[in-house]
């Protein structure tokens, strides 16, 4: 007879690992499935912000923005190691939103939720120097507010980790297939890489499959609700670094819309996103030669010297499950996150998970936890909101008084070196380098400082099997290597796999 666990979570982006974290951390049983890598799709296609959302109050979304607001502060407690306060420059431009709309928005932005942590708004002269050389000489006036950067995809594996720890079991490559429901469990089949199937009982189902999420129901036999998400896909592009200073820019677009200019991975820019309809395979989005061309058209409108696309160093495009609230425009669909609860009295119950930022997942986790609470006995009351996640237990959250103690442990390993790991694990960093005296106890250097150390942490400790989880979601390092060092990095991770145990 199979062991019924109590919660099966299907889906390993930002809101499955959340909800697997929350579960597990309660005292429930819980396996969470993924069919390809932690956040291999769309929670690691973002534009990498911890924000409230400022042009969503134009739509009157408050109570997003302020709960988006606050989740900024109880985040950056938690994780100070990979998310950290970020100053945006707003400039104003004749005939665009007016400056007395910036600044009642701006003084909403800084009032809804209150700040502890970071520094208010600003009123700025965009004439005098940094700005002065980087945008066009028609404006001269501005303000900068702040907000948060996050690794995103590095945000999910420490959920993924911090489930982990809390007794949950997380099977990366592993694919739903299909569920049948009973009076108090379901039956579900999952089929690993290998092509083997396993069947699991749960007393509870969260569907959490991002864009999946509608072709997942599909193959659920016997839930009552059928939610179909509205698909918008986002792109961006990365280019050589565009402008000095550790500011980014939020530019006003002519189709009242906004596009972010951020500092990215030391040397590059970050610019996006896109809001489009899509309707293909949520598994292959890429972005177009028209986003490409309406991003640089964006930026262009502000930077003294134009974007070209020959510029692009890489892109990447995520599909939004947004929930369908029958906005004509897919700029206008709500960020809100819905819940989709399925619990008859005499059924065992589902949860579909629609809609979300990145930034309120820790709440949605929360709430999804609260609705199927009842169901499932659990008495335990919520605990996420003051603890940190791994890595994170940095004392009053100071990364850079946090930093100089590693300095004084680690003088041997070179300061860029040190501070790149210090962001990517922080109190987990003793885990890579307690047991070296020097960088040639770490092994062999790929390039960009990604050592065979690095890598076997990755592999051992966070799910990484292939080239593409390491340099494109665990470290971003692909940006900084040649394609000879990628693909040796490729070479010794099949190595590895098949070398005997």
């Amino acid at each position: 007879m199979t062991e019924t666990i109590d919660l099966l979570v299907i889906g390993g982006g930002i809101n499955g690992a959340g909800i697997a974290r929350d579960a597990a951390g309660r005292g429930l049983s819980v396996l969470l499935c993924e069919q390809d890598d932690l956040a291999a799709h769309t929670s690691s296609a973002s534009t990498k912000l911890i924000h409230g959302g400022l042009r969503y109050l134009e739509h009157g979304h408050f109570r997003l923005v302020r709960e988006a607001l606050a989740e900024r502060e109880v985040l950056l407690a938690a994780a100070p190691h990979i998310i950290r306060p970020l100053r945006f420059v707003l400039p104003h431009d004749h005939g665009q939103r007016p400056v007395w709309m910036l600044r009642l928005g701006l003084w909403l932005y800084d009032s809804l939720a209150g700040r502890k942590r970071l520094a208010p708004t600003q009123r700025l002269d965009l004439r005098a120097p940094p700005h002065a050389s980087i945008l066009q000489d028609r404006l001269n006036t501005g303000f900068e507010y702040s907000d948060c950067w996050v690794d995103d995809a590095r945000l999910v594996v420490l959920c993924a980790l911090d489930a982990k720890h809390h007794g949950a079991t997380v099977l990366t490559r592993t694919r739903f297939v299909s569920a049948k429901r009973r009076a108090d469990h379901w039956r579900a089949t999952l089929q690993h890489s290998d092509g083997k199937r396993t069947v699991v009982a749960a007393r509870a189902l969260v569907n959490a499959a991002g864009p999946w999420v509608g072709a997942v129901l599909e193959t659920i036999a016997g839930a009552s609700t059928r939610p179909a998400p509205r698909l918008v896909k986002g792109s961006h592009f990365v280019t050589r670094h565009l402008f000095d200073g550790d500011h980014a820019y939020i530019f006003q677009t002519s189709d009242k819309r906004v596009i972010f200019a951020i500092p990215f991975e030391r040397d590059f820019t970050l610019i996006g996103t896109t809001d489009l309809a899509y309707e293909s395979d949520p598994a292959e989005p890429a972005i177009t030669q028209a986003e490409t061309a309406y991003l640089c058209d964006a930026v262009n409108a502000y930077f003294e010297a134009a974007v070209q696309p020959d510029q692009i160093v890489w892109s990447f495009a995520g599909v939004r499950p947004l929930y369908d609230d029958d906005s004509a425009d897919p700029s206008s669909v709500t960020r809100d996150y819905v819940l989709e609860l399925d619990a008859p009295a005499d059924a065992a119950p589902i949860v579909s998970v629609l809609g979300g930022k990145i930034t309120t997942f820790r709440k949605l986790a929360e709430q999804t936890i609260n609705d199927l609470a009842p169901r499932l006995g659990c008495e335990r009351p919520s605990w996420t909101a003051k603890a940190p996640l791994p890595g994170g237990a940095i004392p009053n959250a100071d990364f850079d008084h946090f930093l100089q103690e590693l300095r004084d442990r680690y003088a041997w390993l070179a300061p860029e070196h040190l501070n790149r790991l210090a962001r990517a694990y922080g109190t987990r960093i003793d885990n890579l380098l307690a047991s070296a005296k020097n960088p040639a106890a770490l092994g062999q250097d790929f390039g960009a400082g990604l050592t065979e150390a690095e890598i076997d942490l990755l592999v051992s400790e966070e799910w990484a099997e292939t080239a593409d989880d390491i340099l494109w979601r665990r470290t971003k390092l692909g940006l900084h290597m040649t394609v000879e060092q990628r693909r040796a990095v490729d070479g010794w991770l099949k190595a590895r796999s098949h070398a005997p145990a």
